[in-house]
């Protein structure tokens, strides 16, 4: 099969053009490294093997005539406006032609918690960061090469992280005295010095785009909204994206309001030809196909709580049972519940249940029924759903807990990320409540997660927690669709028949006896003849499943569940070591995968040995990690919360486990990390 990259399917960012969007439905695309697209860095040398894109169906853009065009490596560019500008939307649509051409990539997308943020305030800034190459990157870069202010607000909020001779791109329209003094500024900043060392380009993009729109029937105000349209058309030409796939969207999103598709593609053309005619943009860019990045097979672009979804999908298909999914909307989970609802077609029902436990409660009940159950939330919604993981636990029924994790505690920070949901996922509960955990590392990884954590809940009749995060919910990456051959076989008989003779040769069904293997008890659906029981959370006899008040009878049930869970079989940890001699290993989980990697590459690069491993499963942990955490001088786990990792290491492995810790938000950038990690080897 040829390699190719397909747009994504899923639906996109829910804002319409100028539009603004509902916060709590992002859709966004994920990871990379960064650089000043002025000083082009060579490309990583450990690039992954991979066949050449079929070509022919890419999209030429138009030639831009005598202009010069300069080829790079990689690019990073940051959409930032007001919430009720469309930045989320068209980061959205410049990703999505980005992965049509072939390039790798990595996005990260950045909003208000408010639905609807003053407008022009600094709380109120959106944006929208896309990294994309022409080789294999990991993260959405460390600070943009490309900033598109649409007003000061976005100027204001962005200027700390822009590197100087970066060009930015400003919408001057916005820049009158009473938007600039909404965010502190006497004098504009595009005419005291404060831009001086960037390369500005003064853009009256609502100005262009109204004249652009003046044989509409449309007043200024609804004409100036297609400002982001024509702001994606101006980047398209400079970075020579493919638009046959923006052109396809708008005439499909307004199908019914044909005016308006044509009222935007007019804009996302202007902006276009505005690139190509004025003086002001002289060069255009290119950067290629990442050839080599990709194994061979078919690509799309997807964001991690699209790929969580196919997962849970896939997993059901590939277990013969029917998915059901209670959840209630919270950010940044509810993705996840709008995508598996259009997908009756597969056996998904889907239950928005009127709060957090009764999601869980219909999840359970499903379980109990025979159905691959899901319930989704984020760590405010984990805490009201710890009552009933515990009776999960105590009935032993397969369960998939979904924690998309946001900044904490309490409603905290709901459009940013943080990972430190861990402890409550290990210990949140009353009494012995043991559950595995499973952690995805990519957005595309979030595919194969969500199946290993329903194998597991599956195979060992178990609630099971898949801890993702707002970073990789919203990020997207190239992800290679697998073939239905590739997957694993979930199917999981229900018990059938009695299963225990008693002393006196009378068959019965024992409920809670166990598989000698896996520790699994039997799933009995109900209805089965003979096969009825009891459930409820008072403490079970060891196999009949009567109530039982004994002593010992408790710890025994208490110590088995236990041992479940510690049985649970999980590869050994893989080590990236070149040459066996680092003596600094560098050991993450979940989201930080791809800062700590790229922080890795640009060590390895300057001459540095270090080695680095990532966990996907958290509880029970590899048989191997204790010998590996004590093979290693020093040890450093990098994590988006207080050392909750390191806190379990240490007390389990007796290792010195330093923690470099980050609870601002935002994910790690990579240069911050590597040189973190540099003082770690020298010390």
């Amino acid at each position: 099969m040829t390699s190719q990259v397909s747009s994504p399917a899923g639906p996109s960012d829910g804002a319409v053009v100028g539009e603004p969007r509902p916060t709590d439905a992002p859709q966004a695309p994920a990871a990379a490294t960064s650089t000043d697209a002025s000083q082009a860095p060579a490309p990583v040398t450990d690039v992954l093997e991979g066949p050449e894109p079929d070509t022919e169906r890419l999209a030429a853009p138009a030639q831009s005539g005598a202009k010069e065009v300069r080829k790079l490596d990689r690019v990073i560019i940051r959409f930032a406006g007001d919430s009720g500008d469309g930045m989320q939307l068209t980061g959205d649509r410049f990703t999505s032609e980005t992965a049509s051409f072939g390039n790798d990539l990595s996005t990260l997308p950045n909003f208000p918690a408010e639905i609807r943020a003053p407008a022009g305030t600094l709380p109120g800034v959106s944006s929208f960061q896309l990294h994309f190459a022409d080789h294999d990157i990991l993260t959405p870069g460390d600070a943009p090469d490309v900033l598109v202010a649409m007003n000061p607000a976005a100027l204001k909020a962005n200027l700390a992280d822009v590197p100087r001779g970066t060009e930015i791109i400003v919408n001057t329209d916005e820049f009158t005295k009473r938007a600039m003094q909404k965010v502190g500024w006497d004098a504009s900043p595009l005419d005291d010095g404060t831009l001086d060392g960037y390369s500005v380009h003064p853009v009256p993009l609502t100005t262009l785009t109204v004249e652009a729109l003046k044989d509409y029937d449309l007043s200024r105000k609804d004409a100036g909204r297609s400002k982001n349209m024509f702001a994606l058309g101006l980047l398209s030409w400079m970075y020579h994206r493919p638009t046959e796939g923006t052109e396809k969207f708008l005439r499909a999103k307004f199908a019914k309001r044909p005016e308006i598709a044509e009222a935007n593609l007019t804009a996302f053309r202007a902006g276009w030809n505005f690139g190509e005619t004025t003086e002001d943009f002289a060069v255009s860019y290119e950067v290629a196909p990442a050839t080599t990045a990709f194994p061979t097979g078919t690509y799309r672009n997807i964001s991690g709580n699209l790929a969580l979804a196919y997962g849970l999908v896939a997993a059901s298909r590939q277990a013969e049972l029917p998915l059901y999914l209670g959840s209630y909307p919270i950010t940044p989970a509810s993705d996840i519940l709008h995508e598996l609802s259009k997908h009756k077609n597969f056996g998904v029902r889907s239950f928005q249940a009127e709060d957090e436990i009764a999601g869980i409660g219909a999840a359970l009940g499903a379980a109990f029924g025979g159905s691959l159950a899901v319930t989704t939330t984020s760590g405010p919604g984990v805490a009201l759903k710890s009552e009933t993981i515990g009776l999960a636990v105590s009935l032993e029924l397969p369960l998939l807990i979904v924690d998309i994790q946001r900044g904490g505690p309490s409603t905290g920070l709901p459009t940013k990320t943080e990972q430190a949901d861990l402890l409550q996922a290990m210990y949140g509960r009353n009494g012995e409540a043991p559950v595995p955990i499973v952690a995805p590392r990519t957005p595309a990884d979030c595919f194969d997660a969500a199946i290993d954590a329903a194998r597991i809940a599956l195979t060992y009749r178990t609630p099971v927690f898949l801890l993702s995060d707002g970073y990789l919910a919203n990020g997207s990456e190239p992800w290679r669709i697998p073939e239905a051959e590739e997957l694993p076989d979930l199917t999981t008989p229900f018990a059938t028949g009695f299963n225990h003779e008693l002393a006196d040769g009378t068959e019965v069904f024992w409920p809670y006896k166990r598989d000698p293997e896996t520790l699994a008890r039997p799933w009995a659906v109900p209805g089965t003849p003979g096969l009825e029981h009891r459930i409820g959370g008072i403490e079970k006899q060891d196999g009949t499943g009567n109530i039982s008040y004994d002593p010992a009878n408790h710890e025994f049930m208490v110590r088995t569940r236990q041992a479940k869970i510690d049985g649970v079989r999980v590869p050994d940890i893989e080590v990236d070591d070149p040459g066996d001699e680092a003596r600094t290993l560098v050991l993450g989980w979940g989201s930080t995968y791809g800062p700590i990697t790229a922080a890795v590459r640009r060590l390895r690069v300057a001459g540095e040995s270090i080695a680095q491993a990532h966990l996907r499963h958290l509880n029970p942990f590899p048989a191997n990690l204790g010998e590996v955490l004590r093979s290693y001088e020093k040890v450093v786990v990098p994590e988006m919360n207080l050392g909750q990792l390191a806190t379990l290491l240490r007390a389990k492995y007796l290792v010195d486990a330093r923690s470099y810790n980050q609870v601002n938000g935002m994910p790690f950038k990579a240069e911050q990390l590597a040189t973190a990690l540099k003082e770690v080897i020298d010390d």
